[in-house]
């Protein structure tokens, strides 16, 4: 058996949250893809992996499983025994680079394993000579799928996401055809990486004023701003918290998706919402503090980023509305 037929995978992350988790999907799809008869085992050592829940309907038929909450990577102690019960696996690959937390892992009994930590210390396989890690997570990502299988896996600049017809249907009947709707995600996984609200909705009233329609994607943490931003902009929507939509569908990644589908264009912070809007494929602006694009960059060739670092800073309250409502309009007119 060579490296390219494994009959067992594990892959090893930390968690996964929403926009990490789109950005390792073309990773998952390409692991299926090199090793279509593998049992493939994806393992968040730390914490929970949205694979396992709002997302599980993505990665159907290509993960065999998700186990979460591992406990690989919370503490040196690990080095101690076994994890995973000493469960065997072919092909073991590490997606992160801390050296304690990859001499943990490699604790697992198997054939061949493969980790960046250490400049590839700990791999059975190495880059070429010479190999530099690329800024993009994701390109890290294929890198590793391509030193397992020895095949070439191309950087997607999209990512083409399945919709179910009722999540659609959904979306058509709460943003119909007929007025030009722009799109607002003003959460993040923090109030650091949020530009201030107000800016937000300072962009949303010129927008109404210019006969544009106003919808707030506001998640499950931010419910609670729903009606200072009603207050402010009555012509907006608020399709995610619209009647029996959340019973419905939740917060399901897709059906967020399927209502990015319907934008003239939208404006997001950094966050799980930036990234499901950029699979939605209308033009995007994106704002950064002190958080690297480089590294997360959402999937999208519609794309405009603003940084507070061309503000004098890191804190996203630097960021200006005039530069962002410019790029909006530009992104408008694209």
């Amino acid at each position: 058996m060579t490296l390219s037929e494994p009959a067992s995978v594990l892959v090893y992350v930390g968690l996964d949250r929403v926009g990490d988790a789109l950005l390792k999907l073309p990773f998952v799809r390409g692991l299926r893809e090199a090793f279509p008869a593998a049992r493939i085992a994806w393992v968040a050592g730390k914490e929970t992996s949205v694979y396992a829940g709002v997302m599980a309907p993505l990665v159907r038929g290509l993960l065999d499983e998700v186990i979460e909450n591992a406990h690989i990577g919370e503490t040196p102690a690990e080095l101690l025994h076994r994890p995973l019960d000493g469960r065997r696996f072919d092909l073991v690959i590490d997606t992160q680079r801390i050296l304690w937390v990859t001499l943990s892992l490699w604790r697992v009994p198997h054939r061949t394993f493969l980790s960046p930590a250490a400049r590839f210390l700990f791999s059975s396989r190495k880059p070429p000579k010479g190999y530099r890690s690329p800024p993009s997570m994701q390109r890290q990502l294929l890198d590793l799928l391509e030193l397992a299988s020895g095949r070439a896996f191309p950087t997607p600049e999209t990512l083409d996401v399945a919709i179910d017809p009722a999540l659609a249907a959904d979306a058509a009947r709460l943003l119909p055809e007929g007025p030009a709707y722009v799109g607002f995600a003003p959460g993040a996984g923090g109030p650091p990486k949020c530009w201030p609200l107000q800016n937000f909705v300072a962009l949303a009233k010129g927008e109404a004023a210019r006969g544009r329609v106003p919808v707030f994607l506001l998640g499950p943490k931010e419910t609670g701003w729903r009606s200072e931003i009603a207050a402010a902009v009555p012509e907006a929507l608020f399709p995610l918290q619209a009647d029996a939509i959340e019973s419905a569908h939740g917060y399901a990644p897709t059906f967020t998706i399927a209502l990015a589908r319907r934008l003239a264009a939208a404006v997001s912070n950094d966050s799980g919402a930036g990234h499901m809007l950029a699979v939605g494929g209308s033009p995007l602006v994106v704002l950064y503090g002190s958080t690297v694009p480089e590294k997360f960059r959402p999937m999208t060739r519609r794309l405009t980023i603003v940084r507070a670092g061309d503000f004098g800073g890191k804190e996203m309250r630097l960021i200006p509305l005039a530069p962002v409502a410019d790029a909006l309009d530009r992104a408008l007119k694209s």
